[in-house]
């Protein structure tokens, strides 16, 4: 049975073409042989909305994503996605042009047999609690509907920015304070009754083993695609993380 295909922290932008051509490489052999690809946010650096398809004055990237996805679903090859905190506004145009089911976060996937809990990862940093505040504002529908309404120019614009000042914030913050709580990876598996889960967000590649109420349990985080890249892959001998 061919595997399932997990990949998040994409951030696939211009900036970086060597990274988008790698994808598409990706879509074209791995996941094109794959039952389905889970895409667990942050395939965009950033989406100011879902007129980025749009041929005058949008983001040529984003509609070769778009059609991309759409030729491996029509191929056969289910395909899933998830906001990441940098494209949450990735909406249902997108989704329409991808052939992607959109999924809430969290979600519960039966993989390879297992009922798996799916993140993107940022709601089990509870610990940075900036962050967390930040992401309750934007993920607000008056904040969103604030913001689309905006020209295109300027939302790209306004997130420009938003990016840059991310990058002072983070550079300050100590790199625990980003990485996931246990005490709320703990509180999610227990909430779902589960004993596998996979997430994003952290760039911090691992499989961890816990104990949750003396259930062994596992938790999968993905790898990001600055540098290296890679996914996680699922068939009836479990996971496996890959490396490009």
């Amino acid at each position: 049975m061919p595997a399932t295909l997990f990949i998040s922290d994409l951030h696939l932008s211009g900036e970086r073409p060597e990274i988008s051509e790698r994808f598409f490489e990706f879509l074209r052999t791995q996941a094109s042989r794959a039952a389905a690809l889970y895409v667990l946010g942050d395939l965009f650096e950033y989406w100011i909305g879902d007129d980025e398809l749009d041929a005058a004055g949008g983001d040529p990237l984003a509609r070769r994503v778009a059609d991309a996805l759409g030729e491996l679903s029509r191929r056969g090859v289910g395909v899933a996605f998830m906001h990441g905190n940098r494209d949450f506004l990735v909406a249902r145009r997108f989704c329409d042009a991808s052939g992607a089911r959109l999924l809430a976060d969290p979600a519960v996937e039966k993989v390879a047999g297992v009922r798996t809990l799916l993140m993107h990862g940022d709601t089990l940093c509870t610990d940075d609690h900036d962050y967390q505040a930040w992401r309750s504002t934007a993920r607000s529908h008056a904040w969103q509907q604030e913001f689309l309404a905006k020209p295109l120019a300027e939302r790209r614009s306004t997130l420009q920015a938003l990016r840059e000042r991310s990058k002072e914030v983070v550079g300050a913050k100590p790199a625990e304070i980003m990485d996931v709580s246990d005490a709320a990876v703990l509180e999610a598996l227990r909430l779902h009754g589960l004993t596998r889960l996979v997430h994003g967000h952290t760039h911090r590649p691992a499989r961890h083993v816990l104990e949750v109420d003396g259930q062994r349990c596992e938790r999968w985080v993905l790898p990001d695609w600055y540098e290296r890249g890679g996914y996680l892959a699922v068939d009836e001998t479990g996971p496996r993380l890959i490396g490009f």
